[in-house]
Order: structure tokens, then sequence, then C-alpha cells
């Protein structure tokens, strides 16, 4: 496949989405599940971003977390509005993430910040761009010294047994890292991981939709991306460790203490 064509094609669906941002109020708000909704905005931003990869890319399936789609073979996986929470309070961390899965992997992916003015990108043997200029993930070797993002917590059904895991995880970590930060965005989480200002995140969950466009950020920005158990991630991996080599290991032991 031609990654930098299609990167060109996501960037440009990514921008008309931008556009929706802009130029609608967030509307009515469809409820999705215990304390999770949809705004109006998050729909029209998935039917303009679809129907425009439909036109320019017919032979790719298109998979979008508000109207569902593609769920196989190569396609495009999108979240018009990842953190709608944050959207809906005026919280201006939120993204228009789009990724391409080709073959099992990520391998391009957009992520727009129209609150910010920043958009990232990056396409498989290509590098990683913010606001077209590269960038590269952390150096960081010692975990004293490490930001380290942590996913959101879960909410609806079964929330408190899946939330005591990552309440113990949060636990052995504060100890050992500087800081640790949840953003309310998978999307922002890992473009800032991919650029170096977190040096690890580590998320419970793995929604193509929220995920695939940054894992592929990530990994060509040089950041080391896993499942958690230390494999390599995939799209139906359980969750994400983004983390910069120098500290992978210690993080890693911290990680399996409780899985």
């Amino acid at each position: 496949m031609d990654f930098a064509k299609l990167l060109k094609v996501a960037e440009a669906a990514v921008a008309r989405g931008r556009v929706v941002t802009q130029t609608r109020a967030v509307g009515e708000l469809t409820a999705k599940g215990d304390r999770d909704m949809a705004s109006e905005v998050d729909f029209a931003v998935e039917r303009e971003v679809r129907a425009f990869l439909e036109r320019e890319t017919p032979e790719i399936g298109v998979l979008g977390e508000e109207e569902g789609g593609a769920t196989d073979g190569t396609r495009w996986v999108l979240d018009p509005v990842d953190g709608t929470v944050n959207f809906i309070h005026g919280v201006p961390l939120w993204a228009i993430s789009l990724g391409l899965i080709h073959e099992g992997r990520a391998v391009a992916g957009v992520i727009d910040h129209p609150a910010l003015n920043t958009t990232y990108a990056a396409a498989e043997g290509l590098g990683a761009t913010c606001n077209g200029k590269p960038i590269r993930g952390s150096e960081c070797t010692d975990l004293t010294d490490a930001l380290v993002a942590v996913g959101d917590y879960a909410v609806g059904a079964n929330a408190e047994a899946v939330n005591a895991e990552r309440l113990a995880l949060t636990q052995r970590l504060y100890p050992r890292v500087q800081r640790l930060r949840m953003i309310g965005t998978a999307a922002t989480a890992l473009t800032w991981t991919a650029n170096g200002y977190f040096d690890a995140l580590i998320m419970f969950s793995n929604k193509p939709w929220d995920t695939m466009a940054g894992v592929a950020i990530c990994r060509e920005a040089g950041v080391t991306v896993l499942d958690l158990d230390g494999t390599d991630h995939a799209p139906e991996s359980r969750g994400v460790f983004a983390v910069a080599d120098g500290i992978r290991e210690p993080l890693q032991e911290l990680l399996g203490q409780g899985l």
C-alpha cells in the first residue's frame, strides 16, 4: 500500500472534521451507557469524515465509534471526538483520531486537536510529525524522573472490579515515578507520549478508534508500544503500554505485579 498517499487522504479527512467542530454547537447529548454520551458534533464529524473516506478510498472499510462499520481487513478507524466529556465541559483536551489498520497492524494515523491547534501525523516508515515538524519520544532512563500517564477509570457494569486493578497500579506507581497524569483522552495521551511530554502511558483498555492512530504515531516517533502482557501491540490487544525504552523494564515489572 502507498502509505504516503493514504496519509494525505487521512490528513484531508481529519481537516474536514475539524471544520465541523468549529462550526457546530455541542447540541443534544445521546446517552451511550453509564455516564457515557455522544454529542451532535460526534455524529456530525463521523458522518463527514466517513463520507470523504468512502469517496476517496472506496476499497478500504471504515469503522467509526458512533456508527460502527468494518471490523476486519484493511480499515480506517475513527473516533470523531475522543474525550467527549472534556469536549462538552469546555476542557480543550479532545481530539479527532483517524487511524489505518493493515494486516493486523496500526500503520498510519492522524490526530488533530482543534482547540490546541496541533495536528500529529505518521505513517509506517515515514516518521511522525506535529504540525509538520518531526517528533521523537522520551529518552528518560530513570523511573524517578518519569511523567507517566494512565488511562481513565472505568464506568458502567462491573466498574468497581475493573477499577480495583487500576487503583492498585496507581498505588504501585506513585511512589516510584515523578508524577502520574490522567487527562481523559487516549488519543491526546498517545500523541503526548510520541512527542516526549509523557515518558510512558498505561491504558487498561484498547478500543481501536481510540488507540490505533496514536499507536502508529508513537511507533514512528521511536516509542515502544506493547500490550499489557509485554507482547507486541495489536488491534485486539487488551490494553496499551507505550514507553521509553530506558524505563521499560522497571515499569513492566510494576505492571506485572498486578496482572
